[in-house]
């Protein structure tokens, strides 16, 4: 299935972004049940459902054009987003080969890469762009070679290096994350940076998680699910930019809570990086309003139990105790058993 790319939205200031109803109809809903508690949750990252954001290792979708500019705009800002410590070189590399690889595979209409030897040439069709280099050699492509791959790919990228039986940040692009920070989490254990993270720590799960990964396989990715909500459909929610965004939360009310409120949605992959035994970790953030949402009622009714049930201190660590109730209100209407009762 051939990708269609939107003219440019935004996601920041005037807010234009919105949802194909194909874009609303592939979106990844992250709740199999009722019901939401804390799970290691993670599957073997195997193709399914073609179309669907897990049909391939790296998903490109309408709003890939309005992605890679929002990129642009938060690099010219802050361009520390993008950081690569100097052993995580040949990772960099690694991460560059595998985007290129797998975009020209699974999208050859928008994408082609050539190589003989170590003289490659890339071809972006979207973004105009046509690149001879050669590989392994940083000074043959424009910037670095982590930065340069990821300002043509959609998510974030944390790159892992494995040791001491554990994984540390020390490499990514990241400049659509969910409340948290390259350059403070960077050099940081697995269990470091998931230190703020409520009750989790006390069931195990990032223990059981940790000792997964530690175990993944070249070839052998896999995926999961996480969530949280955000109001506007704004993907820079960094911890830098929180004076910018973070008194939106108290602009929503029972009026605009529809509109305002957005799902937000990761789906992180993982694989193994095959010259460097690094673990890449992507991140890639989908965004969808609650009235866009709500044109599948079946989503809303469980969005509805979800929220409604969520324990407290995991709704005030993903940031949303001010406006949880005009959500959970809106969404009733969407629950039989509320409109019954």
């Amino acid at each position: 299935m051939s990708v269609i790319f939107k003219p440019l939205e935004s996601y920041r200031d005037d807010f234009t972004y919105h949802n194909s109803a194909q874009a609303i109809s592939r979106f990844p809903f992250p709740f199999p049940e009722d019901n939401y508690m804390y799970s290691v949750n993670i599957e073997p990252a195997t193709p399914r459902e073609p179309g669907s954001v897990f049909s391939h290792w790296f998903d490109i979708d309408e709003h890939y054009l309005s992605e890679m500019a929002e990129r642009s705009i938060v690099l010219e800002r802050d361009p520390e987003r993008c950081l690569v410590m100097p052993h995580m070189a040949t990772a960099a590399w690694d991460t560059l080969e595998m985007l290129m690889t797998h975009m020209a595979a699974d999208y050859p209409e928008h994408f082609s890469l050539s190589r003989e030897g170590e003289r490659w040439t890339w071809i972006n069709r979207p973004l105009g762009i046509e690149q001879a280099f050669t590989f392994g050699d940083a000074d043959t492509l424009p910037c670095e070679p982590l930065e340069y791959i990821t300002r043509q790919t959609q998510g974030d990228f944390a790159l892992l290096d494995q040791r001491d039986g554990n994984l540390f940040m020390d490499a990514g692009m990241v400049t659509c994350p969910a409340d948290w920070s390259i350059k403070f989490d960077a050099g940081m254990s697995f269990t470091q940076w998931h230190a703020p993270v409520p009750m989790a720590h006390q069931m195990g799960v990032f223990e059981r998680a940790l000792k997964y990964l530690l175990n993944i396989q070249v070839d052998h990715p896999v995926r999961r699910l996480n969530w949280t909500l955000t109001v506007n459909p704004r993907m820079d929610t960094s911890s830098e930019t929180y004076h910018e965004w973070g008194q939106e939360r108290a602009l929503v009310n029972a009026e605009n809570v529809a509109s305002m409120v957005h799902l937000r949605v990761e789906l992180q992959f993982m694989p193994r990086l095959p010259r460097s035994n690094a673990l890449l970790f992507g991140i890639r953030t989908y965004l969808i309003s609650l009235e866009e949402l709500a044109t599948n009622p079946a989503w809303a009714c469980r969005l509805h139990r979800v929220l409604r049930d969520l324990p407290d201190a995991i709704a005030d660590y993903k940031g949303m105790t001010l406006y949880r109730q005009f959500v959970v209100d809106w969404l009733s209407q969407y629950d039989p058993e509320v409109v019954v009762a």
